[in-house]
This record gives C-alpha cells, sequence and structure tokens, in this order.
C-alpha cells in the first residue's frame, strides 16, 4: 500500500514527550468558585462560550467526578481556536485535563494557545504526520477516565461535560453519545441534528456517530489508525462499538462547523473520503468478516437504514428550542 496501517504504541508517544521533560500525569484545570469567565481573556463577542459559562454551582451536589481528558488536534484554525478552547474550559468541569497538539500552524493559532495556556493542562506545536497522529499524541498524555476530542474548528454546548459525566454514572455504558448541533459559517443558520440509532449493524452508514459529541471510557480507548485522512473517527468506531454498552443522551453534546475547509463539509476531500472508505474495508477484511457485507452494498441496506433511523428519530423527538436560544445570534432551521 505505500502507508503504514500498524496502529502505534501510544505508550511510546508518551515517551517521547517524557523524555522532553513534559510531567506525566498532566495537570487539570484550575477552576473557582465563581468559574473560569472572569479569569479568561476578554472578549467582545456575545453568547456561548463568550460572555457566559457553564454554572459552577451545577458541581456542587457531588464531592468526586470522574477526570474527563479532552484532546484537540490542530493546525491553522486560528480563526475558530478561540472559540474551542472556551467551550472546554468554561464548562468549569471540576475534573478537567485538556491537551492540544498543534502541527505547526502559522496563521495566529500560536498566539491564541500563549493566550490561554495558563488554562490548557499541555500544548505543543510541531509538524506531525496529520490528524490522527496529533489525536495519538494527545491522547497518549490522557490520564482521565473519559474521554473525547473535539478539532479546533468545533466546540461543545453549555453543559455538556455535566450533561455526560451524569449519563455515564447513571447508565454504566461504555460510550455515550448525543445530538448535535450544526453551525452553517457562511448563512449563520443553527442547526439540530438528532443522533441515529448507534449499533454494529449500521455503522457501515457513515456519520453514524458524531465526533464531537461522543465520549467513551479510557479503558476501551484504542489509537487512531493514521493512514487515514478523513476518517480517523468512522475506523475507530468499527474497534470501539462491537459488544460494548451504549448511551444515547437527548443532549446537544457538540458543535459541529459548517465552513469551507472542514473535512466532511466540503467536496474536494470527496476522493480522500473514497479512498479511506477502501482502506477501512481492506483493514477490517468486511468482506470476510461480515456476513452481510454483500446486503449493506445493495440499496435494499439503504432502504433499511433510512427508515430505521426515521423511526429512531422518531421515537427519540427533544424540545430543540432551549438549545437553539443558548446560540440565538445564529439563525436557526428546527
Amino acid at each position: 500500500m505505500g502507508i503504514t496501517t500498524t496502529l502505534p504504541n501510544l505508550e511510546s508517544y508518551r515517551a517521547l514527550f517524557l523524555a522532553k521533560g513534559v510531567q506525566y500525569p498532566l495537570q487539570k484545570i484550575g477552576t473557582s468558585a465563581q468559574g473560569l469567565l472572569q479569569e479568561l481573556p476578554r472578549t467582545e463577542r456575545k453568547g456561548w462560550p463568550w460572555d457566559s459559562q457553564t454554572s459552577p454551582l451545577l458541581y456542587h451536589a457531588k464531592k468526586e467526578w470522574p477526570k474527563i481528558t479532552i484532546v484537540t488536534p490542530s493546525f491553522n484554525q486560528g480563526q475558530y481556536i478561540e472559540e474551542t478552547i472556551r467551550s472546554v474550559l468554561l464548562q468549569n468541569y471540576p475534573n478537567l485535563e485538556y491537551i492540544v497538539i498543534d502541527g505547526g500552524s502559522t496563521d495566529g493559532t500560536l498566539e491564541i494557545l500563549a493566550k490561554y495556556s495558563p488554562w490548557i493542562s499541555y500544548w505543543v506545536s510541531e509538524k506531525d504526520k496529520g490528524h490522527g497522529h496529533a489525536i495519538n499524541k494527545g491522547f497518549s498524555l490522557a490520564s482521565g477516565k473519559l474521554y473525547g476530542w473535539i478539532n479546533s474548528d468545533d466546540l461543545y454546548m453549555d453543559e455538556a461535560f455535566f450533561t455526560l459525566a451524569n449519563a455515564f454514572e447513571q447508565s454504566k455504558a461504555d460510550m455515550i453519545y448525543g445530538d448535535g448541533l450544526v453551525i452553517d459559517e457562511a448563512s449563520g443558520e443553527l442547526t439540530y441534528e438528532k443522533a441515529f440509532l448507534v449499533n454494529s449493524r449500521y455503522l457501515f452508514i457513515g456519520g453514524v456517530l458524531m465526533q464531537h459529541s461522543t465520549f467513551w471510557k479510557a479503558d476501551i480507548h484504542e489509537p487512531i489508525q493514521e493512514a487515514l485522512y478523513c476518517a480517523v473517527d468512522s475506523e475507530l468506531w468499527f474497534r470501539l462499538v462491537p459488544k460494548k454498552k451504549l448511551k444515547h443522551v437527548k443532549f446537544p453534546l457538540g458543535i459541529a462547523r459548517k465552513q469551507p475547509e472542514a473535512k466532511t463539509m466540503n467536496e474536494k476531500f470527496a476522493a480522500k473520503w473514497k479512498a479511506d472508505n477502501i482502506l477501512i474495508a481492506q483493514l477490517h477484511q468486511f468482506e470476510k468478516t461480515i456476513p452481510f457485507f454483500k446486503y449493506i452494498q445493495s440499496k435494499f441496506y439503504i432502504l433499511e437504514t433510512r427508515y430505521v433511523q426515521r423511526l429512531y428519530k422518531y421515537f427519540n423527538r427533544t424540545n430543540t428550542a432551549p438549545y437553539l436560544a443558548k446560540l440565538a445570534s445564529k439563525k436557526t432551521k428546527p
């Protein structure tokens, strides 16, 4: 194939950091009774996560909260990354580890990272091998019990961490996935995206799990396949989802941004998505390991998927108005 498809050893990545003097485990984010809003750099922008924060009072009900590790892979997204960072920090989650791995940005990203450095557990900017490599480097330093990653042009919803931490505790699930929101940068339109029914049978439709709204326990984590360019999350789900307990929460945990350079929204990446899907099928030997492999390539599978997912969304309706109202400066689509 001309590319390396062996999954990396994250301990070897961590060893490289330790050799450079990085202290492990990393420091968790400091919090205060009033929250971080008044401590973070001031901004004139309005709305979440600029002039509002998750109330620290929400966390007073319990003394201990499971440690959450969030990784942000970054490269030349300077116009968006500050919003991403604030959406993590202003959760005011009392047991948080936040890691940003930048691939050597030249667009002002480093100035933003330096500005927020006191509130980031660890960040580095250096040339890397791409998206998957950056995510793996970040998780090699993780010490939390719950994992998630947020790309540097996306963000989390207000109260997302409070919601997911409670969902993990109550459900005893291995993975939590939520609904999501999509911001269209061109029109300003905000759309509520309801989650799909997620199980091994429907992973083949692509995008069945919204990565920005998905979290999992550290003890089931596996390295990202670095040979992929776009579908790094899709391939991971093929390894994480089977035989695991999943829980859907009817809450928009994450917000994706529809913008010209977003891989999921831009036609110029179509060829790379196709190449990734072919590689995933080869890596997992779907033709040999999936009894219904021919069926999932047929129109009947597509029809089945549409029918089942429409039913699932119908029976999992939720009132979207409160979440859309929190980002009221955007136009909204029901």
